[in-house]
């Protein structure tokens, strides 16, 4: 044991903060998108709703019409 280099402990230092670095900032991503998508829900609740699909108008009873023939 005496013949192997002890290892870098300056180079472990930095791979664990490396890596709390990486998981602080995945972690504040989510938050920000968690929070983001609130504020949009909100948002959509307070416009007033306006129909959406089919809807049966004039042209589209001529169109149908068409159809039958």
């Amino acid at each position: 044991m005496s013949s192997q280099e002890k290892p870098d402990a300056g180079r472990r230092r930095f791979l664990k903060a490396a890596g709390l670095a990486s998981t602080a900032a995945s972690t504040a991503l989510i938050i920000d998108n968690t929070s983001a998508n609130q504020t949009d829900e909100t948002d959509e609740a307070k416009e007033p709703l306006s129909p959406k699909g089919y809807q049966e108008t004039e042209h589209v009873r001529r169109f149908l019409k068409t159809l039958r023939n």
